[in-house]
């Protein structure tokens, strides 16, 4: 099961005209405090613009992307798709008229690259409306629970009338619960039109895309509306309104794993990661977060307060508490990883445990192994990395320190304690420690020694 927000089957493109949707992402995000372009904050370890770029290829066949002069960022994202630039930023009818040259001959959607959670089920509610015998343009609406400072639409007989802003309306107009979205689609050669045709006599001098309504319903165009969840049309302008489409987000991966047959025990403690992929029969439990490319098989446990990213959890393993599996690890089937272990590029073979605080990177550990508690693989020298080979079959004794490049053998036992830098050959026994000395009474001499210098001050 991949734990992806949405899937949906791509649509026809037999059984209804070309559509081109233009997604508007120039935008800098003044209100995010952020030197990175809005659209490129990520969504549950994804950049918002990648959600509405995926939804919207499953939908139209063509995709066009306004981006601001500079964001090259942006550009490489939204490849192979068509970019354009918006040299000036003069407003949002103005960026969309940027991409007018390549409408096509079809119908035009406009999305907004901060408006990333539509779905592609409601993207094809927006295009067949508009496909719909004399409708001209079709816009996306919504009921948010606190309508706020939303555009009211103003409908008579299902026809939208018009949109006043709220700074304008009327207290009757201000209870109306109908919301626009910003998102607007019509047939291209009509769309071209009304942007030429929007101004810019307005407080902030900018060429706005919700003017378009006005021109078309002025012209006895029908236009009607099509209504989407809130959370699906909610824009993100700042931080706290990115937490909030990251919880929405999550509780659609969320859902998506418990359907697929994964037991999340507190499902509102476990983050996920967009490419986050579960087999069914995994049981997470409460406190754990999923990092981008993780893979956990059928049967695995994964226990609380454990993080793991670029990682794979074989089948039947059993990963924590408080685990950290870090990118390039691979634990193998019925494996155990437990408190306060750290993998970091290290395959754990089958049935192979490190139970307890220990610290594996850049190792391979063979099929049965047991790794004591406190085994360090010294894997730095402060210039390069070095690898460690750990046969099947070793046992490594508690408070072990493997110092890399060094390999053992199968079947080998590592004495507790040990500082090994050499290799060690297949069924052998190492040790690497210092030999014990006990010196009889010296210890309470030591410590009358220190009592006397203390009283003396």
């Amino acid at each position: 099961m991949n734990a992806q927000p949405l899937s949906a089957t791509p649509a026809d493109p037999a059984a209804r005209r070309p559509a081109t949707a233009v997604i508007l992402a120039a935008g800098m995000g003044t209100r995010m405090k952020s030197e990175q372009p809005k659209v490129m904050h990520p969504l549950a370890g994804r950049p918002m613009l990648r959600y509405l770029l995926d939804h919207a290829a499953m939908v139209f066949d063509r995709i066009v992307v306004v981006v601001g002069p500079g964001m090259e960022q942006v550009a490489a994202l939204a490849a192979p798709h068509q970019v354009v630039v918006q040299a000036d930023r003069l407003g949002t009818a103005h960026a969309a008229a940027q991409a007018a040259d390549l409408f096509g001959d079809g119908d035009v959607a406009v999305l907004y690259g901060d408006n990333p959670l539509i779905t592609p089920e409601s993207m094809r509610n927006l295009v067949a409306c508009r496909a719909t015998p004399g409708v001209g343009l079709a816009l996306m609406a919504m009921r948010p629970r606190d309508p706020g400072r939303y555009g009211r639409i103003v409908s008579e007989d299902g026809l939208v009338r018009r949109i006043v802003e709220w700074a304008d309306a009327s207290e009757q107009e201000r209870a109306i619960g109908l919301c626009n979205a910003g998102v607007l689609c019509a047939e291209a050669a009509s769309f071209r039109r009304w942007l030429s045709m929007v101004r810019n006599d307005n407080a902030q001098g900018e060429y706005y895309l919700g003017d378009v309504v006005a021109l078309a319903v002025a012209e006895g165009q029908q236009v009607r509306a099509v209504e989407a969840p809130e959370d699906e049309l909610r824009g993100i302008n700042s931080r706290a309104e990115l937490a909030e489409a990251e919880a929405c987000v999550q509780k659609r991966l969320r859902a998506a794993a418990m359907d697929a047959g994964v037991t999340l025990v507190a499902p509102e403690t476990v983050f996920l990661s967009a490419d986050t992929v579960f087999e069914p029969d995994v049981l997470v439990q409460p406190h754990v977060v999923f990092g981008p490319g993780v893979r956990v098989h059928r049967g695995a446990e994964i226990r609380a307060f454990s993080h793991l990213e670029g990682c794979v959890v074989g089948p039947g393993a059993l990963i924590g508490p408080y685990a950290r599996l870090r990118p390039g690890s691979d634990v193998g089937a019925a494996a155990h990883v437990g408190n306060f272990v750290e993998l970091k590029g290290t395959t754990l073979g089958a049935g192979a445990k490190a139970n307890h605080l220990t610290y594996l990177g850049d190792a391979a550990i063979g099929a049965g192994t047991n790794v004591g508690a406190g085994t360090i693989t010294c894997n730095y020298d402060g210039v390069f990395k070095h690898r460690t080979e750990i046969g099947a079959d070793c046992f490594i004794g508690s408070d072990a320190i493997l110092v890399a490049p060094v390999a053992i053998g199968d079947g080998a036992l590592i004495a507790a304690g040990s500082v090994i830098t050499e290799n060690v050959e297949a069924g052998a026994l190492a040790f690497g420690r210092v030999r014990q000395e006990n010196k009889d009474g010296r210890g309470a001499a030591l410590r009358d020694a220190l009592r006397k210098k203390k009283e003396q001050g």
